[in-house]
């Protein structure tokens, strides 16, 4: 109901914007209309009568007594024009414009001078141009006219100056010219008026109409109806609209799936994190609570070896607390890498020695393996030295008794290639896409069965997340092949440093 008085309300808002302005058109039309259709009788006016002047200077020449005009030719000039045109005024002028004696009803004149610019171009434009020129019986007032020269004996002596329409014949006029225009104006407004409004309020509703529809997909979709979607079949803005909306609708819909993933990855890295968290903390509650129970009958051998276990088990919650610290600092893009040019293959020489300890412990061979004049490259030595250990880690951690780990480094063009090779079990090939993420656990043998060793039960946790982000931060990416029973490699490229 509401949206129905929304748009109801749009729609009449507009259709009276409409109208008034229309209204306000009609009548600057008409105005205007006015103004130019009596231009255009004056004009039409002057132009017929342009030779008046003349002909009355030829047919009842004024004559001049000792510098007065004589009374008698003016008398005889009265009679002729008002005979022949009752609405005109007959002037008499000197050569400086004033005015020596004219023919006009009443007697009512108020000028005493005639300004003779616009008689001088009358007469140079033979009366072609239209020119308006003074009105003795108005001071002000511009009025069409026609003019001709007085000679005698080719002497200038002075001019006729005729005002085409009289005071009485411009109002008589002025009334016809006003109901005229009404008249014509009117109905040409309102033929105008009611077909544009018409055509208006039909486009007003083609519009409104789909802008009803872009309201109600809209509303529909901020009640929850996320598949809502404006049909795109108009031009112009409100088809930018639409599409605009469509995408904009189509994004947040994949935002949500994305949290939707997120959450679930978020639920499922929480449990993980609490099963891995509660495993140590367990053993460490256990030794702890017996030693403390046993505390007079345990044996020196026996209470060394409950610290040795409480011992690894606290190295394993701090290193699962530091990867959780370090990949939260990593996804949030806290790290920035500090590059420097350093010999990687020095590097892959103190990692390798770092581990010897560890492989020899299981029973695993590390074999570094080097091309010859191996250059510098650029990355963070402390990062890249972060996922050679991860990758040494996984290797020896996956790798069976008598295995051998292989760290290799390689010239490729403009980088350096670094792979670290195992030949533990190996990893499925459906899996191998999943390996990065956080917690994937390899919790089956190779047969596909489940086994009881140790092995068995370990997840990758986070360092193959770890080495993913720090990879990524160098604009590089790693690469795992795997067989099963075979190994797995995993591989990287940094670029050489440029001096």
């Amino acid at each position: 109901m509401k949206k129905g008085i929304l748009f109801s309300s749009l729609y009449w808002k507009i259709s009276a914007t409409l109208l008034l302005l229309l209204i306000v058109i009609g009548c600057a039309y008409i105005f205007i209309t006015a103004d130019t259709v009596q231009v255009y009788f004056q004009e039409k006016n002057q132009r017929l009568n342009a030779e008046l002047a003349a002909h009355v200077v030829q047919e009842v020449k004024p004559t001049y007594q000792n510098g007065q005009v004589d009374e008698a030719s003016m008398d005889k000039i009265m009679h002729s024009m008002m005979a022949i045109n009752p609405s005109i005024e007959v002037y008499l002028l000197d050569t400086s414009g004033n005015i020596l004696n004219y023919v006009a009803p009443y007697k009512k004149v108020k000028l005493e001078k005639v300004t003779l610019d616009p008689v001088l171009t009358f007469l140079e434009t033979e009366g072609q141009q239209f020119i308006k020129g003074d009105d003795p019986r108005n001071p002000g007032i511009q009025k069409e006219f026609s003019a001709a020269p007085i000679l005698e004996e080719e002497k200038l002596i002075g001019y006729v100056y005729v005002v085409l329409a009289s005071e009485e014949y411009d109002m008589a006029a002025k009334e016809l010219i006003g109901d005229y225009i009404m008249r014509l104006g009117g109905k040409t407004m309102l033929v105008t008026l009611v077909t544009t409004l018409l055509t208006g309020l039909l486009i007003f509703w083609f519009i409104t109409r789909y802008l009803n529809q872009i309201i109600a997909v809209v509303k529909r979709f901020k009640e929850g109806h996320l598949d809502e979607r404006i049909p795109v079949k108009s031009s112009g803005e409100l088809k930018e609209l639409a599409i605009t909306f469509n995408e904009m609708a189509q994004e947040i819909l994949s935002n949500i799936e994305k949290i939707k993933t997120t959450e679930n990855l978020r639920r499922e890295l929480v449990a993980n994190v609490s099963h891995d968290l509660r495993t140590p903390l367990s053993i460490i509650h256990g030794y702890v609570e017996t030693m403390l129970m046993k505390a007079d009958s345990i044996s020196p051998e026996q209470r060394s070896q409950y610290l040795q276990t409480i011992l690894k088990s606290t190295e394993r919650l701090k290193k699962l607390v530091g990867d959780l610290f370090e990949l939260s600092k990593l996804e949030a893009k806290e790290v920035k890498p500090k590059k420097e040019p350093f010999f990687i293959t020095e590097l892959v020489q103190d990692v390798s020695q770092k581990h010897r300890l560890l492989a020899e412990e299981k029973n695993v061979t590390i074999v570094p393996v080097a091309d010859q004049n191996i250059p510098m490259v650029n990355a963070d030595i402390s990062l890249i030295e972060r996922v050679l250990q991860n990758l040494m880690d996984n290797a020896i951690k996956f790798s069976k008794d008598g295995g051998i780990v292989t760290i290799e480094t390689h010239n490729f063009g403009n980088n350096v290639e670094v792979k670290v090779t195992d030949t533990g079990r190996g990893i499925p090939q459906e899996d191998i896409p999943l390996v990065f993420n956080r917690y994937f656990n390899l919790t089956k043998s190779t047969s596909g069965q489940p086994e009881d060793d140790e092995l068995s039960k370990t997840s990758v946790g986070l360092g193959l997340a770890i080495v993913k982000k720090i990879l990524e931060i160098h604009d590089a990416t790693i690469h795992l092949t795997s067989q099963l029973n075979k190994g797995s490699a995993f591989s990287f490229r940094l670029p050489v440093y440029k001096i």
